[in-house]
Protein backbone atom coordinates (compact mmCIF):
# COMPACT_ATOMS: atom_id res chain seq x y z
CA UNK A 1 0.00 0.00 0.00
CA UNK A 2 1.71 3.42 -0.85
CA UNK A 3 -0.27 5.90 1.82
CA UNK A 4 1.73 8.94 -0.30
CA UNK A 5 0.20 9.45 -3.61
CA UNK A 6 0.54 11.75 -6.35
CA UNK A 7 -1.56 11.97 -9.60
CA UNK A 8 -0.83 12.83 -12.96
CA UNK A 9 -3.14 13.89 -15.33
CA UNK A 10 -3.10 12.97 -18.94
CA UNK A 11 -5.36 15.38 -20.44
CA UNK A 12 -5.40 15.10 -23.95
CA UNK A 13 -2.97 12.47 -25.57
CA UNK A 14 -2.89 11.77 -29.42
CA UNK A 15 -5.92 9.58 -30.26
CA UNK A 16 -9.34 10.25 -31.77
CA UNK A 17 -10.75 11.43 -28.37
CA UNK A 18 -11.48 15.01 -29.82
CA UNK A 19 -14.22 13.44 -32.25
CA UNK A 20 -15.31 12.01 -29.34
CA UNK A 21 -15.84 14.87 -26.78
CA UNK A 22 -15.90 18.54 -27.15
CA UNK A 23 -14.13 18.52 -23.46
CA UNK A 24 -10.91 17.13 -24.59
CA UNK A 25 -8.43 19.89 -25.35
CA UNK A 26 -7.00 20.65 -28.87
CA UNK A 27 -5.22 24.10 -28.54
CA UNK A 28 -2.63 25.26 -26.85
CA UNK A 29 -4.35 27.86 -24.54
CA UNK A 30 -7.27 24.47 -24.05
CA UNK A 31 -4.15 22.18 -22.88
CA UNK A 32 -2.33 24.65 -20.42
CA UNK A 33 -6.02 25.60 -18.91
CA UNK A 34 -6.44 21.95 -19.02
CA UNK A 35 -2.91 21.11 -17.03
CA UNK A 36 -3.66 23.92 -14.71
CA UNK A 37 -7.49 22.88 -13.87
CA UNK A 38 -6.09 19.62 -12.92
CA UNK A 39 -3.46 20.78 -10.81
CA UNK A 40 -6.11 22.81 -9.27
CA UNK A 41 -8.44 19.59 -8.77
CA UNK A 42 -4.63 17.56 -6.87
CA UNK A 43 -2.97 16.85 -9.67
CA UNK A 44 0.71 17.12 -8.78
CA UNK A 45 1.93 15.80 -12.55
CA UNK A 46 0.61 17.13 -15.82
CA UNK A 47 1.23 15.22 -18.94
CA UNK A 48 1.06 16.54 -21.86
CA UNK A 49 0.80 15.96 -26.03
CA UNK A 50 -0.42 18.53 -28.45
CA UNK A 51 -2.76 18.39 -31.38
CA UNK A 52 -2.77 20.54 -33.73
CA UNK A 53 -5.16 23.87 -33.56
CA UNK A 54 -7.08 23.16 -36.97
CA UNK A 55 -7.64 19.70 -37.28
CA UNK A 56 -7.19 18.19 -33.56
CA UNK A 57 -4.72 15.83 -35.38
CA UNK A 58 -1.36 14.32 -32.94
CA UNK A 59 1.65 17.08 -33.79
CA UNK A 60 5.04 17.28 -32.21
CA UNK A 61 5.82 20.78 -33.45
CA UNK A 62 7.77 22.25 -30.98
CA UNK A 63 6.09 26.03 -31.00
CA UNK A 64 2.93 24.52 -29.81
CA UNK A 65 4.08 23.12 -26.94
CA UNK A 66 6.06 26.39 -26.44
CA UNK A 67 2.88 27.82 -26.55
CA UNK A 68 1.54 25.43 -23.40
CA UNK A 69 4.69 25.68 -21.80
CA UNK A 70 4.65 29.15 -20.76
CA UNK A 71 1.46 29.20 -20.40
CA UNK A 72 1.56 27.34 -17.97
CA UNK A 73 4.48 28.02 -16.34
CA UNK A 74 3.04 31.61 -16.44
CA UNK A 75 0.25 30.93 -14.09
CA UNK A 76 -0.42 31.07 -10.70
CA UNK A 77 -0.60 27.39 -10.38
CA UNK A 78 2.35 25.18 -9.89
CA UNK A 79 2.31 21.71 -11.42
CA UNK A 80 5.17 19.46 -13.09
CA UNK A 81 5.03 18.93 -16.50
CA UNK A 82 5.53 15.67 -18.13
CA UNK A 83 5.68 16.26 -22.30
CA UNK A 84 5.43 13.51 -24.07
CA UNK A 85 8.25 12.04 -26.37
CA UNK A 86 6.02 9.34 -27.87
CA UNK A 87 5.83 11.13 -31.10
CA UNK A 88 7.95 9.90 -34.41
CA UNK A 89 7.79 6.10 -33.19
CA UNK A 90 4.64 5.85 -35.81
CA UNK A 91 4.59 3.18 -38.48
CA UNK A 92 1.50 2.40 -40.64
CA UNK A 93 1.63 -0.65 -42.67
CA UNK A 94 0.23 -0.61 -46.53
CA UNK A 95 -2.34 -3.24 -45.69
CA UNK A 96 -2.11 -6.71 -45.52
CA UNK A 97 -1.66 -7.72 -49.47
CA UNK A 98 0.51 -4.83 -50.44
CA UNK A 99 2.23 -3.82 -46.48
CA UNK A 100 5.22 -1.69 -48.81
CA UNK A 101 5.15 1.43 -49.24
CA UNK A 102 3.89 2.35 -45.45
CA UNK A 103 0.72 4.54 -45.62
CA UNK A 104 2.00 8.01 -45.78
CA UNK A 105 -1.31 9.56 -44.13
CA UNK A 106 -0.53 7.51 -40.42
CA UNK A 107 3.29 7.12 -40.74
CA UNK A 108 5.57 9.52 -38.94
CA UNK A 109 9.23 8.56 -38.10
CA UNK A 110 11.56 10.84 -36.85
CA UNK A 111 15.61 10.17 -35.40
CA UNK A 112 16.05 10.64 -31.84
CA UNK A 113 17.14 13.72 -32.09
CA UNK A 114 13.84 15.10 -33.67
CA UNK A 115 12.08 13.37 -31.25
CA UNK A 116 13.18 15.37 -28.25
CA UNK A 117 13.58 18.26 -29.93
CA UNK A 118 10.85 20.02 -27.40
CA UNK A 119 12.18 18.90 -24.78
CA UNK A 120 15.75 19.95 -25.22
CA UNK A 121 14.18 23.25 -26.03
CA UNK A 122 11.58 23.52 -23.22
CA UNK A 123 13.75 21.62 -20.54
CA UNK A 124 10.28 20.14 -18.34
CA UNK A 125 11.25 18.00 -15.91
CA UNK A 126 10.11 15.21 -16.65
CA UNK A 127 9.57 13.37 -20.53
CA UNK A 128 7.76 10.20 -21.58
CA UNK A 129 10.43 7.05 -23.09
CA UNK A 130 7.89 4.35 -24.33
CA UNK A 131 10.08 1.80 -23.88
CA UNK A 132 9.41 -0.90 -26.74
CA UNK A 133 7.49 -2.06 -29.82
CA UNK A 134 4.18 -2.93 -30.02
CA UNK A 135 0.61 -3.57 -32.34
CA UNK A 136 -1.34 -0.92 -30.87
CA UNK A 137 -4.99 -1.00 -31.27
CA UNK A 138 -6.34 -2.09 -34.88
CA UNK A 139 -5.46 -2.21 -38.64
CA UNK A 140 -1.87 -1.86 -39.12
CA UNK A 141 -0.66 0.75 -37.13
CA UNK A 142 2.63 -0.11 -34.94
CA UNK A 143 3.66 1.50 -31.84
CA UNK A 144 7.99 1.62 -33.26
CA UNK A 145 10.58 2.33 -30.68
CA UNK A 146 13.41 0.26 -31.69
CA UNK A 147 16.05 -0.76 -28.67
CA UNK A 148 18.82 1.58 -30.62
CA UNK A 149 16.59 4.24 -30.84
CA UNK A 150 15.44 4.16 -27.18
CA UNK A 151 19.35 4.04 -26.07
CA UNK A 152 20.02 7.08 -28.16
CA UNK A 153 16.98 8.87 -26.54
CA UNK A 154 17.42 7.61 -22.94
CA UNK A 155 21.10 9.23 -22.88
CA UNK A 156 20.25 11.93 -24.86
CA UNK A 157 17.35 12.85 -21.83
CA UNK A 158 19.89 12.05 -19.24
CA UNK A 159 22.08 14.80 -20.72
CA UNK A 160 19.54 16.81 -20.36
CA UNK A 161 18.70 16.72 -16.87
CA UNK A 162 15.49 15.69 -17.45
CA UNK A 163 13.66 12.94 -15.45
CA UNK A 164 12.35 10.10 -17.98
CA UNK A 165 9.20 8.19 -17.33
CA UNK A 166 9.23 4.99 -18.65
CA UNK A 167 6.08 3.81 -19.98
CA UNK A 168 6.12 -0.04 -19.88
CA UNK A 169 3.20 -1.54 -21.74
CA UNK A 170 4.06 -5.07 -21.57
CA UNK A 171 6.72 -7.40 -19.48
CA UNK A 172 9.17 -7.22 -22.49
CA UNK A 173 9.58 -3.50 -21.92
CA UNK A 174 9.88 -4.24 -18.40
CA UNK A 175 12.95 -5.94 -19.25
CA UNK A 176 14.20 -3.67 -21.35
CA UNK A 177 14.22 -1.00 -19.03
CA UNK A 178 16.16 -3.38 -16.58
CA UNK A 179 18.68 -3.68 -19.20
CA UNK A 180 18.42 0.40 -19.40
CA UNK A 181 19.37 0.66 -15.80
CA UNK A 182 22.45 -1.77 -16.06
CA UNK A 183 23.76 0.19 -18.81
CA UNK A 184 24.06 3.66 -17.23
CA UNK A 185 21.36 5.25 -18.87
CA UNK A 186 18.86 5.80 -16.34
CA UNK A 187 19.91 7.72 -13.22
CA UNK A 188 17.80 7.24 -9.37
CA UNK A 189 15.14 7.45 -9.11
CA UNK A 190 13.71 5.20 -11.94
CA UNK A 191 10.59 6.54 -12.52
CA UNK A 192 8.07 4.03 -14.57
CA UNK A 193 4.84 4.09 -15.72
CA UNK A 194 2.70 0.92 -16.06
CA UNK A 195 0.06 1.61 -19.31
CA UNK A 196 -2.73 -1.44 -18.89
CA UNK A 197 -5.53 -2.41 -20.97
CA UNK A 198 -4.16 -1.16 -23.94
CA UNK A 199 -4.67 -3.89 -27.18
CA UNK A 200 -2.25 -5.47 -27.81
CA UNK A 201 -0.19 -4.87 -24.38
CA UNK A 202 -0.98 -5.84 -20.91
CA UNK A 203 -4.59 -6.78 -19.80
CA UNK A 204 -5.56 -4.84 -17.45
CA UNK A 205 -6.66 -7.58 -14.91
CA UNK A 206 -5.09 -7.83 -11.04
CA UNK A 207 -3.23 -11.00 -11.85
CA UNK A 208 -1.31 -9.31 -14.94
CA UNK A 209 -0.27 -6.07 -12.96
CA UNK A 210 1.01 -7.46 -10.01
CA UNK A 211 2.83 -9.70 -12.57
CA UNK A 212 4.37 -6.50 -13.69
CA UNK A 213 4.51 -4.44 -10.27
CA UNK A 214 6.15 -7.81 -8.36
CA UNK A 215 9.00 -7.50 -11.29
CA UNK A 216 10.09 -3.56 -10.97
CA UNK A 217 13.39 -2.68 -9.96
CA UNK A 218 14.43 -2.26 -6.86
CA UNK A 219 13.36 1.11 -5.16
CA UNK A 220 11.53 1.96 -8.38
CA UNK A 221 9.14 4.78 -8.07
CA UNK A 222 5.98 3.63 -10.31
CA UNK A 223 2.56 4.60 -11.32
CA UNK A 224 -0.11 2.66 -12.83
CA UNK A 225 -3.43 3.72 -15.34
CA UNK A 226 -5.77 1.75 -17.43
CA UNK A 227 -7.73 2.95 -19.70
CA UNK A 228 -11.64 3.61 -20.48
CA UNK A 229 -13.93 1.98 -17.88
CA UNK A 230 -11.50 0.98 -15.84
CA UNK A 231 -9.30 4.13 -15.40
CA UNK A 232 -11.15 4.87 -12.02
CA UNK A 233 -10.71 1.18 -10.74
CA UNK A 234 -7.28 1.45 -11.27
CA UNK A 235 -6.71 4.31 -8.70
CA UNK A 236 -7.19 2.17 -5.75
CA UNK A 237 -5.83 -0.60 -7.95
CA UNK A 238 -2.76 1.14 -8.22
CA UNK A 239 -2.64 2.97 -4.72
CA UNK A 240 -3.09 -0.57 -2.97
CA UNK A 241 -0.24 -1.97 -5.09
CA UNK A 242 2.27 0.41 -3.49
CA UNK A 243 2.24 3.04 -6.54
CA UNK A 244 0.90 5.98 -7.77
CA UNK A 245 -2.13 7.10 -10.54
CA UNK A 246 -2.84 8.61 -13.71
CA UNK A 247 -6.01 10.00 -14.72
CA UNK A 248 -7.50 12.22 -18.06
CA UNK A 249 -9.19 12.68 -20.90
CA UNK A 250 -6.44 10.94 -22.71
CA UNK A 251 -7.41 7.66 -21.49
CA UNK A 252 -10.77 7.69 -20.76
CA UNK A 253 -13.99 10.49 -21.71
CA UNK A 254 -16.29 9.53 -19.58
CA UNK A 255 -17.00 10.36 -15.76
CA UNK A 256 -19.40 7.65 -15.40
CA UNK A 257 -21.93 5.97 -17.83
CA UNK A 258 -22.71 8.42 -20.81
CA UNK A 259 -21.25 11.41 -18.52
CA UNK A 260 -18.25 13.05 -20.24
CA UNK A 261 -15.77 14.37 -17.85
CA UNK A 262 -13.45 17.13 -17.56
CA UNK A 263 -10.21 16.46 -16.61
CA UNK A 264 -10.69 18.29 -13.44
CA UNK A 265 -13.58 16.33 -12.75
CA UNK A 266 -11.44 12.71 -13.15
CA UNK A 267 -9.06 14.20 -11.10
CA UNK A 268 -11.16 15.04 -8.49
CA UNK A 269 -12.76 11.83 -8.55
CA UNK A 270 -9.76 10.52 -8.01
CA UNK A 271 -8.43 12.44 -5.11
CA UNK A 272 -11.87 11.54 -3.34
CA UNK A 273 -11.30 8.08 -3.99
CA UNK A 274 -7.78 8.20 -2.25
CA UNK A 275 -8.69 10.70 0.33
CA UNK A 276 -11.25 8.50 1.20
CA UNK A 277 -8.59 5.18 1.57
CA UNK A 278 -7.06 7.41 3.87
CA UNK A 279 -4.05 8.34 1.21
CA UNK A 280 -2.41 11.59 1.49
CA UNK A 281 -1.51 13.32 -1.89
CA UNK A 282 1.52 14.61 -2.58
CA UNK A 283 1.89 17.95 -4.58
CA UNK A 284 4.00 19.23 -6.89
CA UNK A 285 7.07 20.53 -4.33
CA UNK A 286 6.43 17.00 -2.94
CA UNK A 287 6.98 15.37 -6.39
CA UNK A 288 9.92 17.33 -6.80
CA UNK A 289 11.66 16.23 -3.89
CA UNK A 290 10.69 12.65 -4.39
CA UNK A 291 11.82 12.08 -7.91
CA UNK A 292 14.89 14.72 -7.59
CA UNK A 293 13.42 16.60 -10.36
CA UNK A 294 15.05 19.59 -11.84
CA UNK A 295 12.66 22.57 -12.53
CA UNK A 296 13.89 24.90 -15.39
CA UNK A 297 12.59 27.83 -15.97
Amino acid sequence: MNWDVFITCAVTGSGGSADKSDKVPVTPDEIADAAIEAAKAGAAIAHIHVRDPQTGAPSRDPALYRAVVEKVRASDTDVVLNLTAGMGGDLVLGGVDNPLPLDPKGTDMASAGERLVHVAELRPEICTLDCGTMNFAEGDYVMTNTPSMLRAMAGRIRDLGVRPELEVFDTGHLVFVKHLIREGLIDDPVMIQLCMGIPYGAPDDPTTFMALVNNLPENAVFSGFSIGRMQLPFVAMAALAGGNVRVGLEDNIYLSRGQLATNGELVGRAANILTSMNVNLLGPAEVREKLKLKKHS
